[in-house]
């Protein structure tokens, strides 16, 4: 016996207007008809002929619903641009399921196979008793769907009504790319970077937002409730009956939340099945929104649109859950390419669930336990890539040594100002691990390089507490006696410490001086700087205990996502980072910052002398950018004094003093500020680098540096330029703000 009846609508492309379906049924008690238009037909040049008359109109997601009397004995004509147009009439067939428990779903290329366990893991657990599947493949392709899903049916004992309902014209969204394609799925990672599929309307996202409407006039208005799930939607062992709780509910419309959930891994060759799904993301915001209604306790009003039932509120006493199998909508022989594998962890009751109820053994996610930590404090680590940076390297060093850190293991590349020559002298006193930047060899940028690399250096695979922090950032421990062991002692439970960026500015400083730089600039951002946007960067102080598989540049990277609970991050007031961050956060929030226990001075610019050479030299990870004024302008910021590194500042000046007292340290690090005096004084010789300066120098910089807090985020991409003379006049403090519009480059 036949169970999968197939049914069409009567769609046109009509030119200036393109009908998705053409319905006859009764209004008011008289003859009528609804045209349903797809968004961006011109309703203007649609005029109906003689005896047929507008009733009512609504938009349902920009697409048009009109509806019309037709005179007794009048034909239902419509002239399109004058001319009359070929209408094909769709009948109203809500007999086939009245009274019933139905599905609505739309499909867009999943197997027969897959319909029929959708269908058939309701009838068992919700007591569904019809459905209507509409079916997004194009004529000619996919012909045998109906006679598949029948035989599949029947190979199940399934002897519910299914409808298959197929389109002449495409329900998709014109520009948007097939929906099963991993640019389609909101988690996929690299979105970015993906070379964007061609459009496919035929199989892009759903963007005839009335179907819904149409689904309600021709075959669903008389069914007892209907849920709008796709064929890819599962509700749960256990959940209560929705069909049952919407009639139940007040104004007879419940809400539905979907819950992405995927495999962690399918079998070589086989093709993903509901079973296969066992992981859920342990960070997801949001879901899917659906809906269940009974038509006869909703209101007349209501209007059945995708994600919600129109004029109405559902009776959120009464929402369910619901999994969206993400392998079935978004095939892929890698799960990698549609969601963040670091991201995922088994979902119990959806592991229950495929051996349970399905008798299937999926694929598991391998155990993993975090490693234990060594005896006593341990030794703390330092990962950093330097170039040209010769002068600068021994107070740095000093103040790490000085506040707790054990071991520093620089990358260098392309010094020409000995600070290789010099690392490697430090290296053979035991102060710092050298090693030559293998970024050429690897093809990555220097900082990403170096460290790649030095996961696999001991210094870094042995130690308690690891870090990357550049030459020009220092750990201002604000909390005791400024150490390690007094952070580590006010957070005792921490296993990551976040250390939000103090932008210093340059205090107005023009000339290098070769005196430490902690005591030359003391003037930064105010706590509260949201822009720019690197102002709230900042850089993690973590535990060794594999909880991540490698280093990053702002936090290790690579969570092993089986050991996301025994994540403890603090920021640097000690309060804990919420789970969202854990696998890509780099910066803080008005939510996360914090500056209580600890903060990283962040000597960006310097003085305008030696900003002159660190443009010269380049950057280190993004080294195809330029540091010029535009950066200059969002990195100086001299808004406000700061001085709590000062009482740090002792212990620096006893370990730089001991290590100077070592003649072929001071050597070295006096032939490397002559080096950098050097290096000044030839770029300044420039008419480039001469102008360069003279803008850095001036009081038009001088006075933006101090005005960042009035700035909206567009300043700053923009550059300084873009700030008119009146506004740079004005003095800081108050409530008053500017901003601009981005154009040309800055605005991609």
């Amino acid at each position: 016996m036949k169970r999968v009846i197939e049914r069409q609508l009567a769609g046109r492309d009509h030119g200036p207007a393109t009908v998705l379906d053409a319905v006859r049924h009764e209004v008011d008690g008289t003859d009528g008809a609804t045209l349903f238009l797809a968004a961006g037909s011109d309703a203007r040049a649609l005029h109906p002929g003689a005896g047929v008359t507008l009733a009512s109109q609504n938009s349902v997601g920009g697409a048009l619903c009109l509806t019309f009397r037709i005179e007794h004995g009048a034909e239902p004509d419509f002239l399109l641009d004058g001319e009359r147009i070929d209408l094909v009439w769709s009948a109203v067939e809500t007999q086939l399921f009245e009274g019933l428990n139905t599905m609505a779903a739309v499909r867009n290329g999943e197997t027969a196979s897959t319909v029929a366990v959708w269908l058939n893991h309701h009838v068992q657990l919700q007591s569904l008793q019809g459905a209507v599947v509409v079916d997004r493949a194009p004529p000619g392709d996919d012909t045998e769907f109906a006679e598949n899903l029948d035989r599949a049916m029947d190979e199940l004992g399934l002897k519910i009504p299914v409808l298959v309902l197929r389109s002449s014209v495409p329900l998709g969204k014109a520009d948007i790319p097939a929906e099963a394609h991993p640019y389609c799925v909101p988690e996929a990672p690299g979105k970015d970077r993906m070379k964007v599929p061609p459009p496919a309307p035929w199989r892009s996202p759903l963007g005839a937002m009335s179907l819904y409407e149409i689904l309600r006039l021709r075959f669903l208005s008389s069914a007892r409730a209907v849920a709008n799930l796709e064929v890819h939607d599962l509700l749960p062992d256990g959940a209560r009956n929705v069909f049952d709780s919407a009639v139940e509910a007040e104004g007879g419309v419940i809400a539905l939340f979907g819950r992405h959930c995927y495999p962690w891994r399918v079998r070589k060759d086989q093709d993903a099945q509901f079973a296969d799904h066992i992981c859920v993301q342990f960070d997801a915001k949001g879901g899917r929104p659906r809906w269940c209604i009974a038509p006869s306790k909703a209101p007349e009003a209501a209007v059945w649109r995708m994600i919600r039932i129109g004029n109405t509120v559902p009776d959120r006493s009464r929402t369910q859950l619901f999994y969206r199998y993400m392998a079935l909508r978004h095939p892929t022989p890698s799960i990698s390419k549609i969601v963040p594998k670091t991201s995922l962890i088994e979902h119990p009751p959806l592991l229950e669930m495929s051996e349970q109820r399905w008798g299937y053994k999926p694929v598991r996610m391998p155990e993993l336990e975090s490693d234990n930590l060594p005896k006593g404090k341990g030794r703390r680590a330092i990962v950093t890539t330097m170039k040209n940076e010769g002068p600068f390297i021994l107070e740095w060093l000093a103040y790490h040594r000085a506040i707790g850190f054990d071991d520093v293991l620089v990358y260098t590349n392309d010094c020409t100002d000995g600070t290789d020559t010099m690392l490697q002298m430090l290296e053979r006193k035991g102060y710092v691990q050298h090693r030559e930047n293998p970024f050429r060899e690897s093809g990555l940028k220097p900082q990403h390089a170096a460290l790649q690399a030095s996961d696999d250096e001991s210094v870094v695979r042995n130690a308690a507490w690891v870090t990357c922090i550049d030459v020009d950032e220092y750990v201002n421990i604000k909390v005791g006696d400024g150490t390690l062991d007094a952070l580590f002692d006010a957070v005792p439970d921490a296993n990551m410490i976040a250390m939000t960026w103090r932008l210093f500015g340059n205090g107005d400083v023009h000339e290098y001086e070769d005196r430490p730089i902690t005591e030359q600039f003391l003037r930064c951002a105010p706590e509260f700087a949201r822009k720019p946007h690197q102002a709230w960067g900042f850089k993690t102080l973590f535990q060794n205990i594999g909880l991540f598989k490698k280093m990053g540049v702002h936090r290790p990277k690579g969570l092993n996502p089986q050991l996301w609970e025994e994540i403890n991050w603090v920021n640097g007031s000690g309060q804990l980072l919420p789970r969202e961050m854990y696998r890509n956060g780099w910066r803080s929030t008005t939510d996360t910052y914090g500056y209580d226990l600890v903060q990283l001075n962040h000597y960006a610019v310097r003085s305008a002398e030696s900003f002159l050479v660190k443009r010269d030299r380049g950057r280190v990870n993004h080294v195809d950018r330029d540091q010029g004024l535009a950066y200059w302008f969002r990195m100086n910021n001299n808004a406000e004094e700061e001085l709590s590194i000062q009482r740090r500042l002792p212990m620096m000046r006893e370990e730089l003093a001991r290590m100077m007292a070592d003649p072929e340290i001071r050597s070295a690090h006096e032939a490397a500020v002559a080096a950098h005096r050097a290096k000044i004084d030839a770029l300044r010789a420039t008419e480039n680098y001469a102008n360069f300066y003279s803008d850095l120098t001036g009081s038009r910089l001088e006075k933006l540096s101090r005005l960042h807090t009035h700035f909206g985020s567009n300043v700053f991409l923009s550059g300084p330029e873009v700030v008119p003379d009146d506004i740079v006049a004005r003095e800081p403090g108050g409530d008053w703000f500017f901003t601009v519009e981005l154009t040309g480059e800055t605005a991609h």
